[in-house]
């Protein structure tokens, strides 16, 4: 039986609210799904204020606009990352400034963040990989002590918390995605989340377009105008209708996907006390939201192997991230330092299925089926 890497789940109401936005007579962006979703996040994480965004990318590239990125501008990353980390920034004109990665997990090493700043550097974006808490404590103190922005990519940490804290509350601002491939979907989907009081009032307009329409439906102002530079960042209501059913579900899926988690890890960790793979290292601050469950091989061409030997039984395993300082578009404009262990994660890492519908014995057959390839 065929096993995918990963299966959009629906929890049975997406249909149902779509349906009910449609009759509502009102399915563009800013209604009473959208609404909802906003209070969800607000009052659950006590988020300062959350927009609803067509993507994760969108979040981002409303969060380089809001902190006023402009040419010339050097803004700390991760090489190891998504594309949109980076894109959104520079857009904008900014110089990223790759960092390495941790050795014990894909994030940001917070011990090489500071020798890369200099009097340019405008903002730290951290990205929590897999649902995994970054050192936040370090990194705060780091953007505290040098008057820059933090930025928090939580794109894959919904529900996911350092110190019993939820991630994306700690930056200036963070986005989220709401991606198929997320633990809470809409198909494509994201939302900023804005925690500092100065950018509230302003992302209401860069999401409307650059208008001060928001403020003109709450009674604030008597008509509405083109005021600022913005897109069409919010999302229709059959996007935030589908999310909203979704969140409705959230500690569901949650605990499914976090039961799977534990069942890879213990099947799999006799390989890790043989020193065959390494499992995801999760800090002691963090509390992870079983977002992926990855293991990293002890080279590309075991990885590959490995792939292939699962596709042969019909498991879709699959690598992730390419070191953005080394991809096509990035490699002239690096400043040629070596960033090992984003090279190692690249070639290593490989992600495993894991969704709501796949079942204990499935990933018991998964792990089976990696203990047999080190087996021979």
């Amino acid at each position: 039986m065929r096993i995918p890497f990963n299966k959009p789940f629906l929890t049975g109401k997406e249909i149902d609210y779509i349906r009910e936005a449609v009759l509502s007579g009102k399915i563009s962006g800013n209604g009473m799904f959208t609404r909802r979703c906003h209070e969800f996040f607000e009052q659950r994480y006590g988020f300062r204020k959350c927009l609803l965004t067509t993507s994760g990318t969108d979040a981002l590239e409303m969060c380089a606009l809001l902190i006023d990125i402009r040419p010339g501008d050097e803004v700390i990353m991760p090489s190891y990352t998504f594309v949109s980390t980076a894109n959104a920034f520079i857009l904008r004109g900014a110089m990223i400034r790759f960092c390495d990665s941790a050795t014990e997990n894909p994030n940001i090493d917070p011990d090489a963040i500071e020798p890369l700043i200099t009097e340019r550097t405008r903002a730290i974006v951290v990205v929590h990989y897999a649902g995994i808490a970054c050192d936040m404590e370090k990194i705060m103190s780091l953007a505290s002590r040098y008057h820059l922005f933090l930025i928090e990519d939580a794109a894959q940490a919904i529900d996911a918390y350092y110190q019993h804290r939820p991630l994306g509350s700690f930056g200036h601002l963070a986005a989220f995605s709401f991606h198929e491939t997320k633990n809470i979907i809409s198909g494509e989907g994201g939302m900023l989340v804005i925690n500092d009081d100065r950018f509230v009032k302003r992302a209401e307009i860069l999401w409307e377009k650059g208008t001060n329409r928001t403020a003109f439906y709450r009674g604030e102002v008597d008509k509405y105008g083109w005021v600022d530079i913005g897109s069409s960042f919010l999302p229709s209501e059959l996007t935030a209708a589908f999310l909203f059913a979704q969140l409705e579900n959230l500690d569901a899926i949650q605990q499914k996907r976090k039961n799977l988690w534990k069942v890879y890890e213990e099947e799999l960790k006799p390989l890790e006390k043989k020193k065959v793979v390494q499992l995801p290292h999760i800090p002691p601050y963090a509390t992870p939201n079983a977002h992926m469950f990855y293991l990293l091989c002890r080279s590309i061409e075991e990885r590959d192997r490995l792939i292939e030997y699962l596709k042969q039984h019909g498991i879709m395993a699959v690598f992730h991230y390419l070191s953005l300082h080394k991809s096509p578009y990035y490699a002239p404009k690096h400043d040629g330092r070596p960033l090992p262990n984003c090279d190692r994660y690249a070639d290593c890492l490989l992600r495993l299925p894991l969704f709501y519908e796949l079942t204990v014995d499935e990933v018991r057959r998964i792990a089976s089926l990696i203990i047999q390839f080190y087996s021979r």
